[in-house]
């Protein structure tokens, strides 16, 4: 059996917030580690059926990327969702909440940005 490697690296600065996160796969054609601002990984426990998560960010994430990264992972999900499923309707459901959380919050930034 065929095995891949995801290797996560996170820096920590004195109070324990991400200052750093570097990911490499074994499978990349990267030669480097990644940087990335953000992460979230989740794993299906079958015997507790419960999602285990962890999410970071870095200090440097801003809020509309954070913004960016949610609407994407929503609307990946959707689509992982439908291949594992094909359930047309509730994928189109979910994509109809992340593009609405999205107009959502570009209206609340044009907002603050006025004031």
């Amino acid at each position: 059996m065929r095995q891949s490697t995801i290797t996560i690296n996170v820096a920590l600065d004195e109070k324990n917030i991400p200052d750093q996160i570097l990911w490499k796969a074994s499978d990349s054609t990267a030669e480097q580690a990644q940087k990335a601002r953000a992460m979230m990984l989740a794993f299906w426990d079958a015997t507790d059926k419960s999602a285990l998560r962890m999410d970071l960010w870095t200090k440097e994430m801003m809020v509309d990327e954070m913004a960016d990264f949610y609407y994407q992972t929503i609307m990946t999900m959707a689509d992982s969702f439908e291949r594992a499923t094909h359930q047309a309707e509730l994928v189109e459901l979910m994509k109809n909440f992340a593009k609405d959380f999205y107009g959502r919050f570009r209206e609340i930034q044009l907002k603050e940005n006025k004031l």
